[in-house]
């Protein structure tokens, strides 16, 4: 399969954040949990469409009985769609090779809207499928069912903004200072949010966490065994226009430990 991005709902409360599933989760509130690196392939996602894809799923449609008691919130579209868009930039895409056959909703992959015959038709009863998945088939109760076109034309829309491009306003810091660690004391920058940055580096060296700072890639890997991603109100955000890095540990589904950005070359 040629690269693809797929989009979700995971028929679950707004709050439910699990790894393993899908790349990146969006709760009710838009905010993005992002757990797995996008260059690995997971396992589960998508029925036989795992591989050389992204999956991003939105926390929402588990109400019982009827879903839509929970449904997608604007502010899980928004941030889906932007993230989507982010990634297609990455990827060296523009805006008009956003199509059916680069990015799909479950429900237009279960039925193979793509002209790829991957499995038989479990999408929705109105493509001729059996109704299983019908993700993002609407956008909202009794709505056209033209859900997948609606997202794309959003995701086209937010590739030209600067943010998704990534001009816009840099972070600011304020002043230098310095916070007690492991009975020692670590630099930091404090930002004009009152957040504080310390160096990666001597954050891992605190710790004794044996590391390799792939500086073309703007990654760190680190050799724990026994590390596992949490998930905090407060993380970096791509709109404030440094470049990013990603701490991740390299083994099968590659989790995200830390998010960080790279000033004057360092992480």
């Amino acid at each position: 399969m040629p690269a693809t991005i797929y989009l979700h709902w995971a028929a679950t409360p707004y709050t439910w954040v699990r790894s393993g599933h899908y790349h990146t989760i969006i709760s009710g509130d838009g905010r993005l949990n992002r757990l797995h690196a996008y260059s690995v392939d997971l396992p589960a996602h998508t029925y036989r469409r795992n591989s050389n894809s992204v999956a991003l799923s939105c926390a929402c449609m588990g109400g019982q009985p009827d879903p839509w008691t929970i449904p997608p919130t604007e502010a899980q579209l928004e941030a889906m769609c932007q993230e989507a868009a982010r990634i297609a930039v990455g990827w060296g895409w523009s805006a008009g090779e956003i199509s059916l056959q680069t990015v799909m909703t479950n429900a237009e992959a279960a039925s193979n809207r793509d002209g790829h015959w991957m499995h038989d038709n479990y999408g929705p009863v109105i493509w001729g499928g059996s109704g299983e998945r019908w993700d993002f088939l609407q956008l909202s109760r009794n709505g056209p069912p033209t859900g997948g076109d609606e997202l794309r034309q959003r995701i086209r829309r937010y590739m030209s903004q600067p943010e998704v491009a990534g001009t816009s306003n840099r972070l600011g810091f304020r002043r230098v200072s310095s916070m007690p660690a492991r009975n020692g004391e670590l630099a930091v920058e404090i930002d004009t949010n009152g957040t504080s940055w310390a160096l990666a580096a001597e954050l891992l060296e605190l710790y004794e966490i044996p590391y390799e700072w792939e500086a073309s890639r703007r990654r760190i890997l680190i050799g724990s065994l026994d590390v596992a991603p949490t998930f905090q109100d407060d993380q970096v955000q791509p709109s404030l226009g440094w470049p990013l890095f990603e701490m991740g540990l390299q083994r099968g589904d590659a989790p995200l430990i830390l998010r960080g950005i790279v000033r004057e070359n360092r992480a």
